[in-house]
């Protein structure tokens, strides 16, 4: 099936093929572009208006089908550039993942204002960071967001403040039912490819979040990328079993239905799950927070054939006690992204569901989405592995002093391509550190084999992965630093087997000092998001093991701790 796969990748980007691959320069350099990409969001979301009556966004007893939404979407840019709001402005989005997030998201997308997606987990203290780094026009809140707005709203009072569900009205916010009134088609807008699209959040290792600048070129190849290996997979396994004719021809498969279940502020769910699928006329269904037994409720209701989210959902899913006495039989992918899909959960999800197959891609928000992709009998047969590199993309593994490597040898993955972001928002400084001649540095270090699969073996960066939430050590350790009784600190990551990694972190205290554990995370929750706050603290008097340096021994330290012994 492997030769099948080269064969009809090789057929399907070739000059004739319907994912054609071309060259186009971009920021001074010719990059693999897909020839019949259309130029922007923009473009995706007036093609998804064919899909008429059809439904497109489920939450709870909520409907919207695709005319409805566009409708909304058209009324909420009305209001934007009522407002004053002009192409190439930003606006704030914060809230859950309710319908709303992605009818703004076509509507400022679709008129060129580019979307700044906020982590739904931020405190006060780094609301107030993204907003004064990005300074958006507009924040289109929930309630909880405006809550942790409130008490800095004076600092933004230009700022227009919309209100999404609110239980009650708030002086000076505006309710979200206003744009809808504002009706009208969508306004007219030529958006350059290279223009942004987005801005995403993305933690740093000096301890404040970097906006990674998402452009419209790079998260429409990220769609296109997405579709082409998604055929490219199914195309393959047919023609090597022999039942090439029996796929449907192209724009005839069933579309999508989808369960959205990880944050809409990451590419994960946003850019690979529901951009995809609403170019493809896909139903999405919503859910207030991740639950596994409500999920398997919404699989058997609405016949939801397809589910991603990270690994975590995936084995709380069919692990779960009831999952037997639902009917799940719709589900033809069950998908993993944004951490490692552990090899033996491939198997599991193999064998409890008879009519779907595991996936997996691997991407980074620096990609606007997927850098690799694996699926069906090809990831059952490499569980290890993260797939085959999308077609916009080129990659090489070097070593420390930047020399390419070759098959079989490990070292840090650097990709490029016209899905890689422009930039870091304000820091030119990261975005040289990052991009070296056009190729992105990953910070993970793999391994390729004889067919072209990736394998990610380590972490270059420290950093936590924690359910799909990447968690720089640096964040919490600034964090931790600022209370006063703190002399030196360490934070690590520690196995995890629902999670993948958990934040630990070694604190030294001042010899005249006292501080107890609860009085640390409650200063913690001050400056963190709630998933960054350590979970297991070890205290201690003396100081930290140091190399010639001077750099504290991280992992030496780590390797000597038992979770047991922490707080």
């Amino acid at each position: 099936m492997y030769q099948e796969l080269k064969d009809v990748r090789a057929e399907l980007t070739g000059p004739d093929g319907m994912f054609a691959i071309t060259e186009t320069e971009i920021r001074g350099q010719m990059l693999k572009t897909y020839a019949l990409a259309p130029p922007s969001l923009r473009e995706i979301w007036q093609l998804s208006a064919a899909h008429g009556d059809r439904d497109y966004l489920v939450y709870e007893d909520e409907t919207w089908t695709y005319s409805q939404a566009h409708a909304e979407a058209a009324a909420i840019a009305n209001w934007t550039q009522a407002q004053g709001i002009k192409q190439g402005d930003r606006v704030a989005l914060a809230m859950r993942n309710y319908p709303e997030w992605m009818l703004c998201y076509w509507a400022l997308t679709s008129i060129g204002v580019a979307v700044v997606g906020f982590n739904a987990w931020w405190v006060t203290d780094e609301l107030d960071y993204g907003l004064s780094d990005s300074k958006p026009k507009a924040f289109i809140c929930d309630v909880e967001r405006l809550k942790n707005l409130l008490p800095i709203r004076d600092k933004y009072a230009d700022m227009a403040v919309v209100g999404v569900r609110l239980p009650e009205p708030v002086e000076g916010v505006i309710d979200y039912a206003e744009l809808k009134n504002f009706g009208g088609s969508l306004p007219d807008a030529t958006i350059d490819g290279d223009e942004d699209a987005c801005i995403f959040y993305t933690s740093g290792t000096t301890g404040r979040p970097k906006g990674a600048q998402l452009t419209h070129r790079g998260c429409v190849t990220n769609i296109i990328n997405v579709a082409c290996m998604n055929t490219i997979s199914a195309m393959a396994l047919a023609r090597a079993n022999g039942t090439e004719d029996q796929l449907p021809a192209p724009g005839e498969a069933p579309p999508a239905v989808a369960l959205v279940t990880s944050p809409l502020f990451h590419v994960t769910a946003n850019n690979c799950g529901i951009q995809p699928a609403t170019m493809a006329g896909g139903k999405l269904v919503h859910m207030y927070k991740w639950d596994a037994g409500e999920a398997l409720r919404l699989i058997e209701k609405e016949k939801i054939n397809s589910v991603g989210g990270v690994p975590v959902m995936a084995r709380e899913l069919i692990a779960h006690p009831d999952f037997e006495k639902y009917d799940t039989s719709s589900l033809v992918n069950l998908a993993g992204g944004g951490a490692q899909l552990q090899p033996d959960l491939v198997d599991k999800i193999d064998r409890k569901l008879p009519t779907g197959k595991p996936a997996t891609g691997y991407g980074m928000t620096e990609t606007c989405g997927v850098i690799t992709s694996i699926s069906s009998d090809f990831f059952i047969d490499r569980p290890e592995s993260c797939g085959m590199l999308v077609p916009s993309m080129e990659a090489r593994v070097v070593d420390a002093s930047g020399n390419v490597l070759g098959v079989g040898e490990v070292g840090e993955l650097c990709v490029r391509g016209s899905n890689v972001i422009k930039g870091y928002l304000n820091r030119p400084d990261a975005t040289a550190e990052t991009i070296i001649d056009g190729w992105l540095h990953t910070g993970d270090i793999a391994r390729m084999d004889e067919e072209g699969f990736f394998y990610i073996v380590d972490r270059a960066k420290d950093m936590v992965l924690r359910g799909g939430e990447n968690i720089y050590c640096a964040e919490v350790e600034t964090a931790i630093f600022k209370h006063d009784s703190v002399v030196e600190c360490v934070v690590f990551g520690v196995a995890d087997e629902r999670l993948g990694e958990e934040v630990g972190a070694v604190v030294v205290i001042a010899p005249d000092a006292e501080l107890d554990i609860d009085e640390l995370r409650a200063h913690c929750s001050n400056l963190l998001a709630k998933f960054k706050i350590p979970r297991y603290i070890w205290l201690r008097n003396e100081l930290l093991p140091r190399n010639a340096n001077g750099k504290f021994l991280k992992r030496e330290l780590r390797d000597t701790l038992d979770p047991a012994d922490a707080k």
